[in-house]
């Protein structure tokens, strides 16, 4: 997954390089680039966040099952 984000950053990058003015460079990136990416690692990560989650709870349930005692 991150080689394909480096491999688009690049090829955005090299577009937005070649575009006339440094405005329409700075939308192309954005606009291509930073928002895309942005959402599909924020989707892909979706469930690794919510697997830290859970082990977070059940370390805090262990944390105060083992004080109880």
């Amino acid at each position: 997954m991150l080689i394909v984000a480096i491999a688009w950053i690049y090829v955005v990058g090299l577009m937005a390089l070649t575009e006339p003015t440094i405005v329409a460079g700075i939308v192309t990136f954005l606009f291509y680039c930073v928002l895309p990416l942005g959402t599909l690692i924020y989707i892909a990560g979706t469930g690794k966040r919510k697997a830290r989650r859970k082990a977070a709870e059940q370390a805090a349930r262990d944390a105060k099952k083992s004080s109880a005692t």
